[in-house]
């Protein structure tokens, strides 16, 4: 996998990665506004990085996806007014819009992991979660 990303790509790896670690954190300290929010920038920023400013953009303007953006921001609006567990569930709703269409990626990926694997793809699939919006070519 290394050698596929550049150095810069790394670096906004690690900070999606942080950010997903301030989310569990935020999530398991009782939805501590700040750790959600550091969560939500820390992504962010990292999903700029990894794929670039522009493609950030248009990935979020598409029309396909306005609902998904709207709740996302609108989610991490409702966390920095202090309202953290009604925007955290906006903001999950948002992420799983905006998103879902990777899951079926990541299933195929887990359907190799020897125990859990079939049941994650199995999970996934009875959802349909995989296979919204797959006209999108993000």
């Amino acid at each position: 996998m290394s050698m596929w990303l550049s150095d810069s790509q790394k670096i906004g790896v690690v900070f999606c990665s942080g950010g997903g670690f301030f989310l569990i954190g935020g999530v398991m300290l009782f939805f501590d506004r700040a750790m959600l929010a550091m969560g939500n920038i820390l992504f962010l920023i990292g999903l700029t990085i990894i794929i670039g400013p522009q493609k950030t953009l248009l990935f979020f303007a598409r029309k396909q996806k306005a609902k998904g953006t709207a709740a996302f921001f609108g989610g991490l609006m409702l966390i920095l007014l202090r309202w953290t567990f009604i925007g955290f569930i906006i903001e999950a709703y948002g992420i799983a819009v905006l998103f879902g269409d990777f899951l079926g990626t990541i299933a195929g990926f887990a359907r190799g992991i020897p125990v859990v694997g079939p049941y994650i793809g199995a999970v996934v699939d009875r959802a349909g979660l995989g296979m919204r919006n797959s006209e999108l070519p993000v």
